[in-house]
C-alpha cells in the first residue's frame, strides 16, 4: 500500500532533525509506481522531495541516485548550465531507503511530444552535450561504473545472447542485431560522462524572456558513468518529427570529435530495449511482461525486417568534409590537466576537456525500456551516411594532373597511341572502385 504524505512528512523531520514540515503534498513523478513521493513545505520556506522506494530494484536505483549526486561537486554544478538536485537528508522507512532532496521547478515534456525546431527539441541537445563534455575524472574520483567502446560493444552482444537463449526473438531481429553488433566502424567512437540513457521527462524547463522553452534542470542522475554517448540520445527514436534537429543541435554543441555513427547507434540501443524488456520478463517469471515484449518485437521486426541498422561502411568525401566543419575551432588545444578539484572556478573547469581512455567494472544494466514510434523506422528522419544514394559525383574525380613515377619526377606522355599497361591496371583499378561505391561489386 502506498505511503501517505504524511508518512513521508514525517520522514523529512527525521532525515533534517533541524527543521520542521508546515506544508505537504503528494508528488506523481510518471515512474510506474516504483516510489512514495511528496512535496514538503520546510518552515524556512524551502520546498523538497522525498522519496521511498516500493521494491528492491527501485531501492537500488535510489541509492545509485544519491551517489550520484553527491559526486556532484560545486566545481562541476557551477559548469552545468542548469541545475542539479541537491541531496539534503537520508533515513530509513519501513526498511527502505528514504532521500530528501531540493526540488527543481518547471515543467516536463515526454518524448512524443518533443516538436521539431528551435525550443526543447534543440534544449535538450545542449543540455545533453554539456554532461557528455564533462570531464571523465569525474566519474573516475567518485567510483562510478565507466565502460570503453569495446565493453559497450560486449555488454549489447551479452544482451543479445540472453534474449536469444529465450527461444522467443525473432530470427530478423537476431540477424540485424548480430550484424550490427558485428560491424567493427559502428562501435569506434569516443567515450564520455553519460546518463546512462536518459530522457527528455527527466528534465525540467522554463521558459526564457522570448517564451522558448530552456532545460533548468535535471532530475535523473542515478545510471551517470562513463559510456556510449548514443545511449542519451536513444530516445530519439520515439520522436521521430525532432530527431534530425536533436542530432544536428547536438553535434554543433558539443567539443569532441563528430561521431558519424552516432545516430546508428542511438538506434541500435533504442531497439535493444526491447530485448532487456524481453530477458526482464522471462528471467523474472513474469509472463504478462514477456507477451508484451513478444508483441513488441514482433511488430518491430516487421517494420524493419531486411534493414540493417548500418547499411553501408563507406562515406562520401562531402559529409567527412561536413563532419570535419563541425569541429570546434579550440577543439586540438591542449587542455590543463593538473588540477580538477572544487577549487576550480567554472569558467576554468568548463575549458577542460578530458581525452583519456577509461576502463572499468560497469553495474548491471537496468530495465527501464524506452517506448518507440516504429512507424518511422522504415524511413528514419535522421538518415545516416550509409542510406545516402551514391553518384558519380561522390566519387573522386582525377585533377588531370600528370602521374609520378616511382623516381618522383612526373612522367607525361601526349602521344595518342595504344594504352599502356599502367593505363589498363589504373582503369581496371578505377572501374572496381565504381563497383564498390555502387554496391555492384
Amino acid at each position: 500500500m502506498a505511503r501517505s504524505p504524511l508518512t513521508l512528512a514525517a520522514s523529512v523531520t527525521s532525515a533534517l532533525p533541524r527543521v520542521a514540515v508546515v506544508g505537504v503534498a503528494p508528488l506523481t513523478e510518471g515512474v510506474s509506481g516504483r516510489y512514495d513521493s511528496a512535496i514538503a513545505t520546510l518552515d524556512d520556506g524551502r520546498r523538497v522531495v522525498v522519496r521511498v522506494p516500493v521494491n528492491d530494484q527501485a531501492e537500488q536505483d535510489l541509492r545509485s541516485e544519491a551517489r550520484a549526486l553527491t559526486s556532484l561537486t560545486a566545481g562541476v554544478r557551477g559548469v552545468l548550465p542548469f541545475g542539479a538536485p541537491d541531496v539534503l537528508g537520508q533515513t530509513t522507512v519501513d526498511g527502505r531507503s528514504a532521500l530528501v532532496q531540493t526540488l527543481l521547478p518547471g515543467y516536463r515534456v515526454d518524448a512524443a511530444h518533443v516538436p521539431a525546431g528551435r525550443g526543447v527539441a534543440t534544449a535538450l541537445a545542449a543540455a545533453i552535450a554539456a554532461v557528455h563534455d564533462l570531464p571523465v575524472t569525474v566519474i573516475r574520483d567518485a567510483g562510478l561504473p565507466m565502460l570503453t567502446s569495446a565493453q559497450v560493444r560486449d555488454e549489447a552482444e551479452r544482451l543479445l545472447d540472453r534474449a536469444e537463449s529465450t527461444g522467443l526473438l525473432p530470427f530478423g531481429l537476431l540477424r540485424r542485431w548480430s550484424t550490427a553488433i558485428g560491424s567493427d566502424p559502428l562501435w569506434r567512437f569516443e567515450t564520455t560522462v553519460v546518463l546512462g540513457g536518459v530522457d527528455p521527462a527527466s528534465f525540467v524547463f522554463e521558459d526564457d524572456a522570448d517564451g522558448i522553452p530552456a532545460v533548468t534542470g535535471l532530475l535523473t542522475w542515478g545510471a551517470l558513468g562513463v559510456g556510449d554517448p548514443a545511449i542519451d540520445v536513444r530516445w530519439t527514436a520515439s520522436a521521430p518529427a525532432a530527431q534530425a534537429d536533436v542530432l544536428d543541435e547536438y553535434a554543433r554543441r558539443s567539443h569532441r570529435a563528430p561521431d558519424a555513427l552516432l545516430a546508428e547507434r542511438a538506434r541500435l540501443h533504442a531497439e535493444l530495449e526491447f530485448a532487456k524488456w524481453l530477458v526482464h520478463g522471462h528471467e523474472a517469471g513474469q509472463q504478462d511482461v514477456v507477451r508484451d515484449a513478444v508483441a513488441l518485437l514482433e511488430s518491430l521486426d516487421a517494420n524493419v525486417r531486411d534493414e540493417p541498422v548500418r547499411a553501408r561502411d563507406d562515406v562520401t568525401l562531402d559529409q567527412a568534409l561536413a563532419a570535419t566543419q563541425r569541429v570546434p575551432a579550440g577543439a586540438g588545444e591542449a587542455a590543463d590537466t593538473s588540477m580538477q578539484t572544487d577549487s576550480f572556478d567554472p569558467e576554468t573547469l568548463a575549458a577542460f576537456l578530458a581525452d583519456e581512455n577509461a576502463t572499468g567494472m560497469v553495474e548491471t544494466s537496468r530495465l527501464d525500456t524506452v517506448a518507440i514510434e516504429m512507424s518511422e523506422w522504415a524511413q528514419p528522419a535522421h538518415a545516416s551516411a550509409a542510406r545516402v544514394p551514391v553518384h558519380t559525383s561522390d566519387i573522386p574525380v582525377h585533377d588531370g594532373s600528370a602521374p609520378e613515377d616511382g623516381r618522383g619526377d612526373a612522367v607525361a606522355d601526349d602521344t595518342p597511341g595504344e594504352p599502356s599497361a599502367d593505363d589498363i591496371d589504373r582503369d581496371t583499378a578505377a572501374r572496381n572502385a565504381l563497383r564498390r561505391w555502387t554496391g555492384t561489386a
